[in-house]
């Protein structure tokens, strides 16, 4: 009998806990809603991916949108929003916000090139291994320190970091980039110029 009710209790507890696991889990599919699918669709929608009203509901279009992003993003196609496919959403959202603090009113490739120094930077020892890290290290850019960072990207701003993601690099490998005429450090005048797009000169 005391194998039954305890049977009994596992298995009440599980009914409760999968919910919760699942939802902590990061993982969207057909037939999610809320939010989050929102926030998911209206990523898409910036970066030219969806192109339906942003109901909040995971249907079919939703599945394709994810299912195309995640080709050009190097992840499985599976239509499934599940962790590793989060966090890419999630770093296109910061990147997208770093592009638009820092090179609203710059070109397109312009933008496109700050995109790509961050990713340079992610992928360079002396940088931390991550967008976030690379975004967020103390005093790296102008737009965290000042606010800017937090404004509203444009349309542009995301479609730049796609761009950068999919292997776009205008600024030719760079690590660092910067305007001569602002620019307030004297350090930066010692990295070796690679190319200068708009005002900003574009550096190893």
């Amino acid at each position: 009998m005391k194998k039954i009710i305890a049977v009994f209790i596992i298995a009440l507890a599980t009914v409760f806990v999968l919910p919760d696991e699942k939802r902590a889990s990061g993982l969207l599919h057909n037939g999610s809603a809320g939010d989050e699918v929102k926030d998911v669709q209206h990523v898409l929608t910036q970066l030219g991916y969806f192109s339906s009203n942003q109901t909040g509901y995971y249907g079919p279009q939703t599945t394709e949108a994810v299912r195309a992003f995640q080709g050009d993003f190097g992840l499985l196609q599976d239509g499934i929003a599940g962790p590793g496919t989060m966090k890419k959403i999630s770093n296109v959202e910061v990147l997208a916000k770093v592009v638009h603090g820092e090179a609203r009113g710059e070109s397109y490739e312009g933008k496109v090139a700050v995109a790509a120094v961050v990713l340079n930077r992610v992928g360079d020892n002396e940088f931390p291994s991550d967008v976030k890290g690379v975004v967020f290290q103390r005093n790296a850019f102008t737009a965290v320190l000042d606010g800017q960072y937090n404004l509203t990207p444009e349309r542009d701003a995301y479609r730049a970091v796609r761009d950068a993601y999919t292997g776009w690099d205008p600024s030719k490998g760079s690590t660092y980039y910067y305007n001569p005429d602002i620019a307030t450090s004297s350090w930066i005048f010692t990295r070796s110029p690679v190319v200068t797009i708009g005002k900003h000169i574009f550096a190893e």
